[in-house]
């Protein structure tokens, strides 16, 4: 992305759409009931464990076995494909759309994937940082470490399996991490925004203008 960024344009679309509009699909096969309708504000997981489940929104039954499944993020429902009620469904057929409301920390963020290096997973898996990678982190923080091309970053674990995943990408520093580690992560996700150096001055253009327009405006 060049310099000349359009702050206007980028602000305006998100001042008149402030939301993210988080699709939910099947877990797995089964006839589906659900437990939200349109309109239902719905909580995502919370407590200071995560030990408080979020809204129940719909009920998978398979070889007569229900579960449930809960929200991961708050909002409202704006969309349930209600002809899918007591119906079979497939594994990953869309059942129903969160509209969730953007904090002006989120919208920072969005503005910044196109600006920073996105590292995504490259499977759906649990993460972590790399022992060395972590230690770094603790002594100085993720902005002041440093990663370059083919150094190992990551710990992918899946099916009890660990695996060194290794940075692929120009230099820069650990700018934004979105994943917990030890939390499943989808294929495709960033995991990682890294900032090279020669674009750090931009980013703190971008975070300074969106606070201050936010602020004024909300």
């Amino acid at each position: 992305m060049s310099e000349e960024i359009d702050f206007d344009e980028i602000l305006g679309k998100y001042h008149s759409d402030p939301f993210e509009y988080v699709d939910i699909f099947a877990e797995h096969t089964g006839t589906v009931r659900f437990l939200v309708e349109v309109g239902n504000d719905v909580e995502a997981v919370s407590g200071e464990w995560k030990h408080i489940p979020g809204t129940a929104l719909y009920e998978i039954t398979r070889e007569r076995n229900p579960k449930k499944n809960t929200a991961t993020t708050n909002g409202v429902v704006s969309e349930v494909y209600s002809g899918l009620e007591g119906r079979f469904v497939e594994a990953g057929e869309k059942l129903l759309t969160i509209r969730h409301p953007l904090k002006k920390k989120e919208i920072i963020e969005r503005i910044l994937q196109e600006v920073l290096i996105i590292f995504p997973a490259p499977e759906r898996a649990k993460y972590f940082f790399a022992p060395d990678v972590q230690s770094r982190i603790e002594k100085k923080g993720a902005r002041e470490v440093s990663v370059k091309n083919g150094d190992e970053i990551i710990i992918m674990s899946l099916m009890k399996r660990d695996t060194p995943v290794y940075y692929s990408g120009d230099p820069g520093v650990i700018h934004s991490v979105y994943f917990q580690p030890g939390v499943s992560v989808d294929q495709g996700a960033p995991l990682l925004g890294v900032c090279p150096a020669d674009k750090l001055p931009l980013i703190k253009k971008i975070i300074t203008r969106v606070k201050a327009d936010w602020d004024k405006s909300s």
